[in-house]
């Protein structure tokens, strides 16, 4: 039994990408492009009638990759259904990794990708962790440039509008049994999208959830993969039929408060005895997503906020603490943050048969701060603002 064991740890070994990698290895080289446009062009869709993730541009970007011989040459072609094995590991043992940003038309028609760094960082650090290639982010960033570029039309204008880029590598090996991919396949697919709450910018109500795991310490809950997301949809659906919208992902004896839904988690406190606020949001741990627009939030709150009056945390704060700041009158606010809804604010926590209020301002739906936040996102987001966060792609 154990020299059977010993046999396949030698197997996976030596197929181990780091290990197996080297410089003759052909790079990903965006200078490589070759571009098939469509000879179908579909309809453009009004604003008021996209739905999130539901309609697509005309195009796509495929690279193939190989162990033997590195990346081939990008391609981008018209959208369309990808040919797989049905033996690809891919489908049995979650070989699949995405990420998500978004590209906005700024004020002179160019067009503004978000922050795409950090999510190339984040694809690679997910690849790595799963045995699948990684790449030049850069070269994938000018690869995304491209495809945008030649779909520009779907691009929306409108504020609240922008294209959505789902940037996916999978493994593509024919051939069951557990082992490292000996190939794999990158596309972008893009999707032009309105805001994410078609009923407007409205706070939810959450369960928080301590009878399922979103992750745990030493797991792959800060990697983007496929894998971490499909068993979350039934703790969902079980809180809808009690009347939330999101479950508040609890773990440990101390219920620590992880993530919201699909989104990084952020409260405001204030220390009646200190007269201080205080912004919470988990660490970076490796349990939670390092999501783009958390560090966003982040970074501008550190920058922008009196520190006089603020006190920035990367701390875990417990279910228990969030109840009994609420019953002193010290819960000031609560919100998700992602790169669909950038932040989505919160008015109620289920929690051992109660609902915990999180204060939102008077006729509104949602708390000063996270409204704040929204605002200075979206100014970046769409140029209003200039910063470096921007990839700025000039469409004439």
């Amino acid at each position: 039994m154990f020299s059977s064991y010993l046999k396949q740890s030698k197997i996976l070994l030596k197929s181990v990408p780091s290990l197996r990698m080297s410089s003759s290895l052909a790079p990903l080289d965006a200078t490589k492009l070759t571009i098939t446009t469509t000879t179908s062009p579909k309809e453009k869709l009004p604003n008021e009638k996209l739905v999130f993730g539901q309609t697509f541009t005309d195009h796509m970007l495929k690279i193939a990759f190989s162990f033997k011989t590195g990346w081939a040459a990008p391609e981008i072609v018209p959208y369309g259904p990808l040919a797989l094995d049905p033996s690809s590991c891919v489908f049995h043992y979650a070989f699949e990794l995405f990420e998500g940003l978004k590209a906005y038309k700024d004020k002179n028609g160019d067009i503004r990708m978000f922050r795409p760094d950090k999510n190339m960082i984040r694809m690679n650090k997910s690849a790595d962790r799963i045995c699948l290639p990684t790449f030049d982010s850069e070269e994938l960033t000018k690869l995304i440039g491209e495809l945008l570029k030649l779909d520009n039309r779907f691009i929306p204008s409108e504020k609240g509008y922008s294209m959505y880029i789902r940037p996916t590598l999978i493994g593509t090996s024919a051939g069951l049994g557990v082992h490292t991919p000996d190939e794999a396949l990158l596309f972008v697919i893009c999707s032009p999208v309105g805001p994410y709450y078609k009923t407007g910018f409205k706070a939810v109500r959450l369960e928080a959830t301590d009878y399922a795991t979103r992750a745990w310490p030493g797991g792959v809950g800060d990697k983007k993969l496929g894998a971490n997301y499909a068993p979350c949809v039934k703790p969902q659906l079980e809180a809808a039929k009690r009347g939330y919208q999101q479950n508040l992902w609890l773990f440990g004896p101390e219920r620590n408060v992880t993530e919201v839904g699909t989104m990084n988690f952020f409260c405001a406190f204030k220390d009646s005895k200190t007269g201080k606020n205080e912004l919470v949001t988990a660490p970076l741990d490796g349990t939670i997503l390092e999501g783009v627009t958390r560090d966003s939030i982040l970074s501008l709150a550190r920058e922008r906020l009196n520190p006089e009056e603020w006190t920035i945390s990367e701390r875990y704060c417990t279910i228990d603490e969030i109840a009994e700041k609420s019953e002193k009158g010290e819960l000031l606010e609560a919100f998700g943050s992602g790169t669909a809804a950038i932040v989505s604010p919160i008015k109620e926590i289920g929690y051992n048969g109660k609902d915990i209020q999180v204060p939102l301002l008077p006729g509104e739906q949602s708390g000063p701060l996270t409204k704040q936040f929204l605002t200075w996102i979206q100014e970046l987001q769409y140029g209003d603002v200039e910063s470096d966060w921007s990839r700025v792609f000039k469409t004439k």
